[in-house]
């Protein structure tokens, strides 16, 4: 199928908040690729709002973990950010704990393409390969439009009540409930170490990475008064 007509077909009728997942679905069926999640960005953590499938969404929730990778990096540079090979290579040393985490999760290659324009990135669109290789040529033109698709998604999608008739306002506040918590959970360990935004965050990615869990469940924790920072690491 043409892209171009992929895209509208995947979109044709459904709800604004389904719309990122239908995107990347369609990612899969056109790339070579064995799966797609696209994040918003806000003060600086990714917030997951659509996948092709579990696995992907574990390896965006992973990243945002670890707060490094292919994700943090299309953001930080509003570039488009190819590793053909985490197993081997440069690919593999650019970011050590998150090429192993992937790997371990069968995945060898990581695409990840900005949202926005080269002033503002709102969020990437994230691929990923169970194979190693580049994405390049007319595959690489599709996942472009495919990330125009999202922008344009996420940007222009309704969001008041006269037009979403949700009294929150926001179609979006659904799909990113558990930021407004990390940053509550950043909030209160800052005032337990008496640190900055910046540190409070890191402390609790590590605490989270250490138990093998997800920083919104280490922010659960921290939220329901069942974990502390004290001065010790993690």
């Amino acid at each position: 199928m043409d892209p171009a007509q992929a895209l509208v077909e995947a979109v044709r009728g459904v709800r604004p908040e389904e719309a990122p997942g239908r995107l990347c679905a369609v990612a899969v069926e056109l790339l070579p690729v064995a799966g797609a999640s696209v994040s918003l960005r806000s003060a600086g953590l990714p917030v997951l709002v659509g996948a092709s499938d579990d696995t992907a969404a574990g390896l965006a929730e992973m990243e945002a973990t670890l707060g490094e990778g292919p994700c943090a990096c299309a953001a930080e540079t509003t570039a488009a950010v190819l590793a053909g090979d985490l197993a081997a290579g440069p690919d593999r040393w650019r970011w050590p704990v998150y090429a192993q985490q992937a790997t371990g999760a069968g995945v060898r290659a990581a695409y990840s393409l900005p949202l926005g324009d080269s002033a503002v990135c709102v969020g990437t669109f994230d691929l990923y390969g169970t194979d190693p290789g580049e994405l390049t040529g007319p595959d690489l033109h599709t996942a472009r439009l495919l990330a125009g698709a999202l922008t344009t998604a996420l940007t222009s999608l309704p969001r008041g009540e006269e037009e979403t008739g949700r009294p929150d306002g926001r179609w979006l506040g659904g799909l990113t409930a558990g930021h407004s918590e990390i940053q509550q959970a950043v909030g209160m360990v800052m005032a337990q170490l008496g640190t900055d935004a910046d540190e409070a965050l890191a402390r609790l990615r590590g605490h989270a990475f250490a138990h093998g869990r997800t920083v919104l469940e280490a922010a659960h924790d921290v939220v329901a008064r069942r974990k502390r920072f004290h001065g010790e690491r993690g």
